[in-house]
């Protein structure tokens, strides 16, 4: 085992043993706990890759919750302004004490920072985030040995700037230039219009020094398309924006309120030819330009970004069903029989209905960002070796799968919030803050829609080279194969196996894109110009591009628990959260599986008959399940969702820090209030 850093604190070896030893737990709780048919701490070990790995995450998070310095007031009671300074004041602390505890391995880093903010957003999040991967990707040899240094050691302060004011998504359509002058070995950046403005970045607004800004390359009178350009922004000494630079915060969001977003524009500023990022395409001194190997290169920062937003989504839908599970195994509401105590609330199917496929989802999501993160370390072991030929698959893989994923993210946070009811709605309930972390996520690094039809531009590509025989990468080598007759289920257990389950998907998948090229074809066999087919063929190729990733999905879930090492009471538990899955994947998309006789209505029955069923098999165990994640009461920020249960307590002791119960009269009662009253009373 490798020594990480030196830690004095005990290694946690059972679940309770993680989680502070409460004075008393709520006995709905503990009555689920008790009753659960494996051990959730297995399934943690499973989730984390190994007992190693969930004692080195468990210890990294611990230093962070203990650490007094990292304590505060509930960001709840801040203001904006307290806020973004708090987070500031943290980021510098994480950053001291990252060296103080000697976490130099970026897993350890990553565990540490996000334990050390909990809900709110690390104040260097776009310097580690995008503007660090940028220059490692991007910058040659020469850039790399003069830029890393500077930045892993916070000598400067970086962040990505590519969306503009007018423009987002369609980044050929950015307007900020870069036109180079052989004359001074210089290129200048302009923002020629307002639309051209940066807008958006995180840090930019009033922490970054430096910035990655994407441009249009414009060289000896010639375009050149968009490259990235290391920028200098404020002083190194007083922090003041340079000349010929505007800056700012673009004000308050939805979420993100320590974050700030900032605009940023150009009127003509000098950068050393240099300052290009220059590891794949470069211009020489005199203005000549040389091309990359590749036309996608320069966008492989976005590529690892949308890797990681699966990864972000599972993470925060795992959040959400452990409150709303939790919640709802202490919740009791409506008396049915007169004297008798009331239900659980998760005793009611409808709870269950709402609750139980964005559980399994979280799993399906978590597996399923194993290994795209595999997959997109492979590419980039590839391409380093000079291989290109897999980034187009792993670009529209990762943006379908951005897409997908977070569609069902944030429609099952929001479906975990309306299951607590009304205590949902409160701050206290974790689901406000957690909701606006998240729901951002279906417009960064590419809009929703968009990113689908990424996804479905690339499977139309690859239909044509399945019609002509030719080769297929690996995950979609099922367009060249022949379609199936009829699903071959002639009862209930046949349709809980998992190859048939998996072929239901493909199936459907295979379909819906055979069918999207036809409907293209045959637009552009009526006299339509490709873009106008395009645009005709749109819901046909949405709806095959999430297909796609739904098989995907599946796919991933079924071979993780097939080649995956774990014991047989996990094994059980995980095989029924794939089966529900996957059955209330058929039974809410019911009339793909019909449209062409793949399955009839007595199938589909028996669908619905399962998915009930394995309500059952997974209500014994939810709580085990949403155990088995993993998150102490510190990382979950959630009164309702608290480990012990105690959650009306939590409230009412939450709800007594409110800055407006300082004192019991308000300053406004005398200002407003009274004056009002007394008038009143004098006319009485």
């Amino acid at each position: 085992m490798i020594v990480l850093f030196n830690c004095t604190c005990a290694v946690p070896t059972t679940m309770d043993s993680f989680h502070p030893v409460p004075v008393k737990v709520n006995p709905d709780l503990q009555k689920e706990r008790d009753a659960a048919l494996f051990n959730p701490v297995e399934l943690t070990y499973l989730k984390d890759g190994g007992k190693d790995k969930t004692e080195r995450r468990r210890r990294c998070e611990l230093l962070a919750i203990n650490d007094p310095d990292l304590q505060h007031k509930d960001i709840s009671f801040m203001a904006r302004n307290e806020r973004y300074s708090n987070a500031v004041r943290k980021a510098v602390i994480i950053a001291r004490k990252i060296k103080e505890h000697r976490l130099t391995n970026m897993e350890e880093k990553q565990l540490y920072i996000s334990a050390a903010t909990q809900y709110d957003t690390y104040g260097f999040g776009l310097h580690y985030g995008m503007f660090l991967p940028a220059l490692s990707a991007q910058c040659d040899e020469e850039q790399r040995n003069y830029w890393l240094p500077l930045a892993e050691n916070l000598k400067i302060l970086g962040t990505y700037a590519q969306t503009e004011l007018g423009h987002g998504t369609f980044i050929r359509g950015l307007e900020t230039t870069a036109i180079y002058d052989p004359k001074t070995e210089e290129f200048v950046l302009h923002t020629p219009t307002l639309s051209a403005l940066k807008w958006w970045p995180g840090n930019m607004g009033k922490t970054a020094t430096h910035a990655v800004v994407l441009a249009q390359l414009y060289t000896n009178g010639k375009s050149y398309g968009l490259h990235p350009f290391i920028v200098q922004l404020r002083s190194l000494e007083n922090h003041q924006p340079l000349p010929g630079i505007t800056l700012g915060d673009i004000g308050p969001k939805l979420g993100f309120h320590s974050f700030d977003n900032g605009f940023l524009g150009f009127d003509h500023v000098r950068i050393p030819r240099r300052n290009m990022l220059m590891k794949y395409s470069q211009v020489s001194p005199d203005g000549f330009y040389i091309k990359p190997i590749h036309a996608k290169l320069t966008y492989s920062t976005m590529v690892e970004a949308r890797v990681t937003l699966v990864s972000d989504i599972a993470y925060s839908l795992s959040q959400a069903v452990t409150i709303a599970v939790r919640y709802s195994a202490v919740r009791r509401q409506t008396e049915q029989i007169k004297g008798v105590k009331e239900p659980q609330i998760l005793d009611y199917r409808t709870q269950q209905l709402k609750l139980f496929p964005y559980l399994a989802a979280a799993y399906a999501f978590t597996f399923t960002s194993f290994v795209i993160t595999g997959r997109y370390i492979e590419v980039q072991n590839e391409m380093n070796d000079g291989n290109m030929e897999s980034l187009s698959e792993l670009h529209a893989l990762s943006a379908g799968l951005k897409a997908f994923t977070s569609y069902v993210g944030n429609e099952g946070i929001e479906v975990c919030r309306l299951s607590c009811g009304g205590h949902g709605y409160s701050q206290a309930s974790g689901f406000p803050e957690l909701y606006t972390l998240t729901a951002p996520i279906s417009t960064f690094e590419g809009e929703n829609t968009v990113m689908l039809l990424q996804t479905a531009r690339y499977l139309m590509k690859c239909a044509t080279t399945a019609k002509r025989g030719l080769e297929l990468p690996r995950f979609v080598l099922y367009l060249s194969q022949r379609q199936k007759g009829q699903c071959p289920a002639r009862n209930e257990s046949d349709l809980l196996d998992h190859g048939l389950l998996s072929d239901a998907f493909e199936h459907r998948a295979r379909r819906l894109v055979i069918e999207a090229a036809q409907k293209m074809q045959s637009n552009i066999g009526k006299g339509n110009p490709q873009h106008v087919a395009w645009n005709n063929c749109h819901m046909y190729l949405l709806k095959a591009a999430s297909a796609h990733c739904h098989f995907y999905v599946v796919q991933t879930f079924v071979k993780y628990i097939n080649d995956t090492e774990m014991s047989d009471a996990v094994r059980d538990i995980l095989t029924s959260l794939c089966q529900f899955y996957a059955l209330h994947g058929i039974w809410q998309n019911a009339g793909d599986f019909l449209q062409d006789g793949y399955m009839n209505g007595n199938q589909l029955d028996m669908v619905q008959s399962l998915v009930g069923k394995l309500l059952d098999k997974i209500r014994i165990n939810a709580v085990a399940l949403v155990d088995a994640f993993d998150f102490r009461d510190e990382i979950l920020c959630s009164k309702l969702g608290k480990y012990d249960g105690n959650v009306y307590e939590a409230m009412y002791e939450w709800a007594k820090n409110s800055p407006l119960n300082k004192t019991e009269v308000h300053d406004s009662y005398n200002k407003y209030l009274r004056p009002l009253m007394q008038s009143s009373k004098a006319k009485l």
